[in-house]
């Protein structure tokens, strides 16, 4: 039986990837931060199609999060066919008032993650002669917007250049670059999309059939609508800096256009696991409560450093009979004086 990983799986995009790749057949390895969620998903789809699904919680804004990821996908034991590597975040706003540290996160989920995750899948794909990997980008990839675009163009030219390298070996990649899609993307970054016109959004569910016919087709980039396609086309011919103010305005106002979900979530506990898998799912700054440093990793516990190194008992500070010596000690300070120079400053 084929299988599919899919990461980001709880919501939006890679929902519509888990539901159509159920029906189809799939058995499915999920993989998000939300635990809860995870395990309903896998209970409905099972459900419904009968399908195995597993769960793995992984946080692939952390390194044993992506780890875990990475060793599903190399156990030859139970090979991946498909990879949809869609885990991701968004966040509006002018570069210098987003804090740096999302977007270093938002690069080691969107570069890192994906160049990871791909290595991992693409190395026992090739030496089965067979397999498919779609990474989901954007169209903001083909637009001057600051690191969301620009991490969006980093996955379409890395995932076209491999998709060169492999040519031949059986084992096909694809960009996905859809457009605004009903998610709860935008939700989460706190963007409005009250204004964004109604022609604009996009089915989550037709789009992943569209982009798995392109994958099936053997293209390397999927822009899975003739509206968004049309878009695209007038941005390559526009003048480069009329489509920078264009873009600037329409992200701080929209923000990113599309979702791939999955990227945040709460942290309970349960569900079939997969192999090691505990982190904690999908990626980046989870904005509903502060503990992003508190996610544990792919082991379920953050890399030791230890118990705290027990506090050494401090025993000299109990009695503490140094200064009590001295107020006693009242016989001028002359003969302290002549002590100093035959004892320890030699």
């Amino acid at each position: 039986m084929t299988t599919a990983l899919i990461t980001g799986s709880t919501a939006g995009i890679g929902a519509a990837f888990a539901r159509r790749l159920a029906a189809d057949g799939y058995s499915l390895v999920l993989v998000a931060r939300d635990k809860e969620r995870l395990r309903r998903q896998a209970t409905e789809l099972h459900d419904r199609h009968g399908v195995e699904a597993t769960v793995l919680r992984a946080d692939l804004a952390t390194d044993a999060g992506i780890a875990a990821v990475e060793r599903r996908l190399a156990d030859v034991r139970q090979p991946v066919d498909l990879l949809v590597n869609n885990a991701g975040f968004g966040h509006k706003g002018r570069f210098l008032d987003v804090p740096l540290a999302d977007e270093l996160t938002m690069l080691k989920v969107h570069c890192e993650a994906v160049l990871r995750l791909t290595v991992a899948a693409a190395k026992p794909m090739r030496e089965r002669g067979r397999g498919g990997i779609v990474n989901v980008a954007s169209v903001a990839a083909f637009l001057p917007r600051g690191t969301y675009g620009a991490s969006k163009a980093w996955v379409v030219q890395f995932t076209q250049g491999v998709a060169r390298d492999l040519a031949g070996s059986g084992v096909r990649l694809m960009a996905l670059c859809p457009g605004f899609v009903r998610t709860e993307f935008h939700e989460r970054a706190g963007m409005g999309t009250g204004n964004i016109p109604k022609w604009m959004w996009l089915d989550a569910d037709k789009l992943v059939t569209a982009a798995l016919a392109d994958l099936a087709r053997g293209r390397t980039l999927s822009i899975p609508d003739p509206r968004y396609k049309a878009l695209m086309g007038a941005a390559r011919l526009a003048p480069r800096g009329l489509l920078g103010g264009i873009s600037s305005r329409a992200g701080r106002k929209y923000g990113p256009a599309h979702g791939e979900d999955g990227a945040m979530g709460e942290l309970p506990d349960g569900v079939a696991e997969s192999g090691d898998g505990m982190g904690d799912a999908g990626a980046g700054p989870d904005r509903t409560k502060k503990s992003a440093p508190k996610v544990k990793g792919a082991t379920g516990a953050e890399p030791t450093t230890g118990p705290e190194p027990a506090a050494e008992p401090e025993p000299a500070r109990t009695p503490e009979p140094a200064p009590k010596s001295k107020p006693a000690a009242k016989p001028k300070p002359a003969p302290r004086t002549k002590a100093a120079p035959d004892s320890s400053v030699e």
